[in-house]
């Protein structure tokens, strides 16, 4: 039987020389990882990423100013590319707690928290990784995952996901970002316009089918205020859609409510950054936003629900729009964009159950009590 070759060993000098010419890799303790294709998609910037290249990482897991997730550990493994040889490694700043200078058993080099982390990794991988067949379409064999399902769709990692068998379909289950851009803003901008006429004629009036002597006239000028009332109503809906029926449970015993949440959502938490699933498909869309439009036109008169709609179906645009840049945008350190773009990936790789339900906004998760809580590290003596 042929012998299985070891990882590969880099000396100090071929890390700096590959860190010179572009590359950004960084180690922890002696293994050797290259970040190169994942410094844009960096939450804290690629910036940040870049200033630490050819350097030892395993503090900066730790925190301050962010003490990593397990998902992230165990994400930044999908990167190992080999180890440091003997000697040539960096050793980390002392003092930190958990990051100690000797192992265990007094041995200069590995950490107990960074070693737990990657033992861990190995037992979590070993029992979710090869769950299901890459080579194959993941929709109709993660039902039978059952009560692994919840565990191993909540374990990012950074490949991309084939639904579908049919050619056809996987297709329609794809889109760029700019298609949803393309497809809806000319509907938005035409029924905004269709409103607004419709509202000049004056023939709009609130009430008028319960009564006609106290009815209220919806003037024109109301228009923008309604279209804004719209985007209100659409931000409360995304929150509670991403909540309640993304982030439902389903039975492990229930195949096909499990392929549905997979379907919905879940394989959006397995590969986050699939470009190609960060945004709603136009033909499933249209389905959807054409539900909501009837809603409303049962609700209201005829303008004022197209005026409310109009102006939903912008904020929806506005949010899809946000999630992929929330993505795979580098926006400017200290900016809402910057926080925000943070806050979402927490709820990606560390609170995926349990809050940042609010994307386009966190005004939500105040009143309901989902907000992620900040961190704090405590002083060092």
């Amino acid at each position: 039987a042929m012998a299985t070759a070891g990882p590969r060993s880099f000396s100090a000098a071929e890390v700096r020389a590959r860190c010179a010419q572009g590359a950004c890799l960084v180690s922890c303790r002696r293994r050797l990882y290259d970040l190169s294709g994942f410094v844009r998609l960096h939450p804290g910037g690629e910036q940040l990423l870049r200033r630490r290249a050819g350097t030892d990482v395993s503090a900066a897991l730790d925190g301050p100013p962010h003490r990593h997730s397990e998902n992230a550990r165990r994400w930044l493994e999908q990167y190992y590319v080999g180890d440091i040889e003997p000697g040539d490694e960096q050793v980390p700043p002392r003092g930190r707690t958990g990051t100690g200078g000797t192992r265990a058993g007094g041995e200069p080099g590995v950490y107990p928290a960074s070693a737990g982390c990657l033992r861990r990794w190995v037992q979590v991988n070993k029992g979710c990784g090869d769950l299901v067949d890459w080579q194959k379409p993941l929709l109709w064999q993660v039902g039978y995952l059952g009560e692994k399902y919840d565990e191993w769709v909540h374990q990012p990692v950074d490949r991309p996901i084939r639904l579908f068998h049919s050619d056809f379909l996987e297709f329609l289950s794809k889109t760029a970002w700019y298609v949803v851009f393309m497809v809806w803003t000319p509907v938005v901008l035409y029924l905004s316009w269709v409103s607004y006429t419709s509202l000049a004629q004056g023939n709009t009036r609130l009430f008028s089918s319960f009564t006609t002597e106290y009815s209220i006239p919806v003037h024109k000028y109301y228009f923008p205020f309604i279209f804004l009332l719209g985007m209100i109503l659409w931000s409360l809906l995304e929150y509670l859609i991403h909540r309640f029926v993304f982030h439902m449970k389903p039975p492990a015993s229930n195949y096909y409510l499990i392929t549905l949440h997979f379907l919905l959502h879940g394989q959006h938490h397995k590969s986050p950054f699939d470009s190609s699933r960060l945004v709603f498909p136009p033909v499933p869309a249209s389905l959807v936003i054409g539900f909501f439009y009837g809603v409303l036109r049962l609700l209201l008169p005829e303008v004022l629900g197209l005026s409310v709609f109009v102006g939903g179906l912008c904020g929806y645009v506005i949010y899809d729009m946000m999630h992929y840049y929330l993505h795979y945008g580098s926006p400017k350190k200290g900016t809402y964009l910057y926080g925000l773009k943070a806050y979402h990936v927490k709820h990606h790789f560390e609170h995926q159950k349990s809050g940042s339900f609010g994307i386009s906004t966190r005004f939500w998760d105040y009143p309901f009590r989902t907000l992620i809580p900040e961190e704090t590290f405590k002083k060092e003596e």
